[in-house]
C-alpha cells in the first residue's frame, strides 16, 4: 500500500481519534444537519418540561401565561422560555411548523386539532399518545390522551 492510499484511513482514524479525545475533554462535535436536529430536540424537550410545569393552572380563553393559559398561549409560553418565538393562535402556530406524520412524532412536537381544514386546538406531545394542554374554560392545564383521529403534527425547527 502506497502511502497515498494510506491517507484516507489514516484520516478516518485521526477522525475517531479527534472525535474521542473531544468527547473525553467535554468537547463538541459539527455535523452538518445533525446539529439543527439536535437544538430542536433540545428545545422541543424544555418546552415540553415547561408545559409538564404548569399541571393545574387555569384555562383562561386568551392567556398566555404565566399563570393562566389557553391553549396556544401554553404552547406560546412553553416554546417561547424554551427560546422559539410562535405566533399567537393554533393555525398560525400550525402553519409555522414542519408538518409531520404521526410515526414520525415525537416528545415536544406539536399536536394539532382539526375539523376539515380548520385548526381548533394545539397541545405538546408528551409520548405515549398523550398531551400537554389547556383544554377549555373552567378546566386546567393537564396531560391527557389524544381523544380523536382527527389531528396534525407538526415540528419546530
Amino acid at each position: 500500500m502506497t502511502a497515498l492510499n494510506r491517507v484516507p484511513s489514516l484520516m478516518a482514524r485521526a477522525g475517531t481519534a479527534s472525535a474521542l479525545t473531544l468527547a473525553a475533554v467535554g468537547g463538541s462535535i459539527v455535523v452538518p444537519g445533525v446539529a439543527s436536529e439536535a437544538a430542536a430536540a433540545t428545545t422541543a424537550s424544555k418546552a415540553l418540561q415547561i408545559a409538564a410545569s404548569k399541571k393545574g393552572s387555569p384555562y383562561q380563553w386568551g392567556a398566555t401565561g404565566p399563570r393562566r393559559f389557553d391553549c396556544s398561549g401554553l404552547t406560546l409560553y412553553s416554546f417561547k422560555r424554551a427560546g422559539k418565538k410562535l405566533p399567537r393562535t393554533a393555525a398560525q402556530q400550525y402553519n409555522k411548523t414542519r408538518h409531520i406524520n404521526a410515526r414520525s412524532r415525537r416528545a415536544g412536537d406539536l399536536v394539532f386539532f382539526h375539523s376539515g381544514s380548520y385548526v381548533y386546538h394545539v397541545g405538546i406531545y408528551a409520548g405515549s399518545g398523550r398531551i400537554w394542554h389547556a383544554p377549555k374554560t373552567g378546566d386546567v392545564v393537564k396531560l391527557q390522551k389524544i381523544w380523536t383521529r382527527s389531528v396534525w403534527y407538526g415540528r419546530i425547527n
